[in-house]
């Protein structure tokens, strides 16, 4: 049974969400692991196994990557990516612009790189639109390739890579991508989300592109050594080493962080921490990281500068800092990705502006939020999308009207799946382009469907949610009294790292408490201390709230008490080592 900790919404639009737990098994935890009870009751209602725990806690890539012949394909791709290494054949590399296809397509160079092969690589702009192109192929085949490899895209591209086989070359399929029953006709494709995978291994069609590379390497490495590659000119190289780039692009792909993908990113973790690739040390000492690594440093700090580069400027920018060995040269490519990335806030703003003054400004006839503008950067209307969601709990739709095309991006609530959405409109003839699966997509249309596609979108989205946008529910996994958010119960919170996807970070409930002394920081951001009725405080920070209702609360709370959710963390910044809470959201206390 789940219990609600008030019928009412909270300031922030939430109904709150207290899910019971086996009381039974949060004591066993405690008392077999030494747990508190909070750590206990988070890994209970997780429905982690007692025999998971400490493979949890500690994943080990040993304990989690099966044989990479498992996968369909693997064995015939290591062998002939294997003798193209051994006869020094030219390969050529085709990746993605975002930072799945950016460290995809870094690993595999890095690689080949180390056993003696330097390969072209293409990473194309957005305007060239995703996938492999019937121009870079011309390109490869100008420079005499023989083998091409796409990371992180393929496994849908029939034409381009069917004409790449008609010039000569052999192709090879790395990706990660819903796949169809029909496969591109080549040499290999190795994908988990083949409709012919076995479901031996579940949680392999969960990892991102980078992963499926990752494991296509170890193959790749295991045929060199069979074929004693590296008793002549060349040492085996120590895999592990790109462990770093292969934690980035899974945490960035929002892919579920359990079983390989979860040991992947704890281990890669480690290797960041040491600074042993010069592009990502440069682009973090830009990025003004001081404290131990985690996920989030990933996703929100150097995944969306890696973003940036395919996304407002260069896509091989990226790319090339991922596999830069030349301090400067890497200093200069962080910089250049810093300042994509503040062009990129610009431009996001600007369109998110404009979106949220037209749907507060025109009466919406669905519970959809759907805008198209003619001078929209393409590059930021996926996030603008996800912004949209965010702020009004239903499906966005973000387009930009291009001269010879509409181009859009989706962001969906749990009711409405968006793949099957743009699959029907496609089905319909509305869109000439799309696919996606059930939280976000991507189409094109032209201008004279935009209508038309608002009517379907409206009328599909009514039949799954109804009239009215659902309320978000805020699921918590603690409540407590100030008093107990500690530095303690902080590092033990910490245990449950890295947080992502299927392992969001805790979130605590403080009951009873004041907001004393709080004051606007930054842009919107409001800090205070959070106080019990006992005299013990703790810091409080709620980001971009100044224009809300939580902010205003919070502002003008004068001794009124509070219920306050968010999560406890660590403040380590400048070398402190304290403590504090992180408020996402707030309800007056009754």
């Amino acid at each position: 049974m789940t219990e609600f900790s008030s019928d009412n919404k909270s300031l922030g639009g939430n109904l709150w969400k207290v899910t019971p737990v086996d009381e039974r098994l949060v004591e066993l935890l405690e008392q077999k692991y030494n747990f508190s009870y909070v750590l206990a009751r988070i890994i209970a209602l997780r429905g982690i196994a007692d025999n998971e725990v400490l493979a949890f806690l500690e994943p080990k890539l040993l304990s989690f990557m099966p044989n990479p012949s498992v996968l369909k394909d693997v064995d015939k791709a290591a062998d002939r990516i294997a003798n193209a290494i051994i006869n020094k054949q030219k390969i050529a590399i085709i990746g993605d612009y975002d930072v799945d296809g950016a460290t995809s397509s870094a690993v595999l160079r890095l690689f080949l790189e180390k056993v003696g092969v330097v390969p072209d690589v293409h990473i194309p702009e957005r305007e060239e639109g995703y996938g492999p192109s019937v121009k870079a192929i011309d390109d490869f085949k100008a420079k005499g390739a023989e083998l091409l490899i796409t990371t992180d895209c393929g496994t849908t591209a029939f034409e381009p890579l069917e004409y790449a086989v008609s010039q000569g070359m052999d192709v090879i399929v790395i990706d990660h991508h819903e796949a169809e029953a029909k496969l591109p006709n080549v040499l290999a494709v190795v994908n988990p989300k083949r409709l012919d995978e076995s479901d031996e291994y579940p949680y392999l069609k969960y990892m991102a592109a980078v992963g499926v590379v990752f494991m296509v390497v170890v193959a790749i490495n295991r045929e060199l050594r069979q074929k004693k590659y590296y008793e002549h000119d060349y040492q085996e190289p120590d895999l592990k080493q790109w462990l770093d780039l292969v934690a980035l692009g899974t945490v960035c792909d929002v892919v579920p962080l359990k079983g390989l993908n979860r040991a992947y990113v704890k281990q890669g973790l480690k290797i960041m921490q040491k600074s042993s690739n010069v592009g990502l040390t440069a682009l973090m000492e830009k990025s003004g990281i001081k404290d131990v690594l985690t996920a989030f440093h990933l996703g929100y700090v150097l995944g969306p500068r890696v973003n940036a580069g395919g996304r407002v400027g260069d896509a091989d920018t990226s790319h090339k800092l991922l596999c830069c060995n030349d301090e400067y040269k890497a200093q200069v490519m962080a910089d250049k990705l810093n300042e994509y990335n503040v062009q990129r806030k610009d431009i996001e703003n600007y369109v998110l502006m404009q979106a949220i003054e037209f749907l507060e400004g025109t009466p919406q006839e669905y519970p959809i939020a759907f805008v198209a503008g003619k001078d929209w950067h393409q590059g930021v209307i996926g996030i603008v999308a996800g912004k949209l969601k965010e702020r009004y709990n239903v499906p966005s739709f973000v387009m930009s009207i291009e001269a010879d095309e509409v181009k859009g991006s989706a962001r969906s609530v749990a009711q409405v799946d968006l793949g099957a959405l743009v699959m029907a409109a496609k089905e319909k003839g509305i869109l000439t382009k799309g696919g996606g699966h059930i939280m976000a997509a991507g189409f094109s249309l032209s201008e004279d469907k935009i209508e038309e596609f608002h009517k379907f979108v409206g009328e599909y989205v009514e039949k799954s949610i109804g009239g009215e946008a659902i309320t978000p529910i805020l699921e918590i996994d603690a409540t407590m009294d100030v008093s107990a958010a500690t530095k303690n119960l902080a590092l033990d919170i910490e245990k449950l790292e890295p947080y992502g996807a299927g392992n969001p970070e805790p979130k605590l409930m403080l009951r009873n408490v004041r907001i004393i002394k709080p004051f606007l920081v930054g842009v919107g951001h409001v800090r205070c201390l959070l106080s019990s009725d006992n005299g013990v405080t703790i810091k409080g920070m709620a980001f971009r709230v100044g224009d809300n209702e939580i902010g205003k609360a919070m502002l003008t709370s004068n001794g009124d008490k509070f219920d306050v959710v968010g999560v406890l963390r660590r403040d380590t910044w400048n070398g402190k080592d304290e403590v504090q809470f992180i408020i996402e959201d707030i309800k007056k206390y009754v």
